[in-house]
């Protein structure tokens, strides 16, 4: 299923019913798992793996070396997770030898037109983010997360599950798991209630969220206080332990 004009490098790896449209290009060190779906006029180049049942429609940059001046052409890496759709347009970049050496994509994203994975970034699985979402290098997102439209999120910050995101909101700062956010500068609107309604929250789970997060933006307490008394609610609530784990872990500040 590789079209006569696409151009594969016969040291590129191929399984089983992989498709390459028109004028594509699939580099020497790309391994393709069975069923990945590669449109016309894409590269998939770089030490870069993409697994099974993943689709890239027409135009993508995937692979290719990272926008980083400090980059001098190291073996880093690129690896895709399975059932991934990436439209049009999308640039994902290998890492960097200053950080983990890999820009990692999970399972079962949905990548909308012209976003952008920059080095180093991980990001887990069923997240979705739309059109012309940016991440710049080093970002950490969690699973099930959702990145409006023109999100454009600042180095080094981390995105916590089942986060979502306003369109056009510029992310300088983590934001902790759960949180509905929006606008420029940033700010917090709740919990993402419907989504992890969707997800199978359940009425008393959610009741939970609602107050950790009452503690955390509206009760007055310092941060430390607010970590303290969440991390004391998480041991009669488990459904609050990522957003402990999260306050716990150093980063670039929260949201607040």
């Amino acid at each position: 299923m590789i079209h006569p004009t696409a151009i594969v490098h016969p040291g590129a790896r191929l399984a089983a019913n992989v498709e390459v449209g028109a004028y594509s290009l699939i580099g020497e060190h790309v391994e393709l798992g069975a069923g990945c779906r590669v449109g016309p006029h894409v590269v998939v180049t770089g030490h870069t793996r993409i697994g099974e049942g993943s689709r890239i429609f027409q135009f993508c940059s995937i692979g290719e070396e990272p926008q980083d001046k400090k980059y001098a052409g190291e073996p880093t890496r690129l690896e895709i997770g399975d059932y991934n759709v990436i439209r049009e347009y999308c640039s994902i970049n290998t890492g960097t030898a200053q950080d983990a050496g890999v820009t990692r994509l999970g399972c079962h994203n949905w990548i909308m037109a012209y976003v952008h994975i920059a080095h180093d970034c991980q990001v887990g699985s069923h997240t979705i983010f739309a059109n012309n979402a940016t991440l710049a290098g080093h970002v950490h997102i969690g699973d099930y997360a959702i990145l409006g439209g023109f999100t454009g999120v600042h180095q080094f910050c981390r995105i916590g599950a089942h986060v979502i995101t306003g369109i056009a909101s510029v992310v300088r700062q983590d934001i902790p798991p759960f949180l509905t956010v929006a606008g420029n500068p940033l700010a917090p609107f709740g919990i993402n209630s419907e989504g992890l309604k969707r997800r199978g929250y359940s009425a008393e789970a959610l009741a939970a969220l609602k107050r950790a997060y009452k503690t955390l933006y509206k009760s007055g307490l310092s941060l430390a206080d607010a970590q303290t008394a969440i991390a004391s609610e998480a041991a009669l609530h488990p459904e609050l332990l990522p957003l402990a784990e999260f306050l716990a872990g150093a980063g670039r500040g929260i949201v607040r």
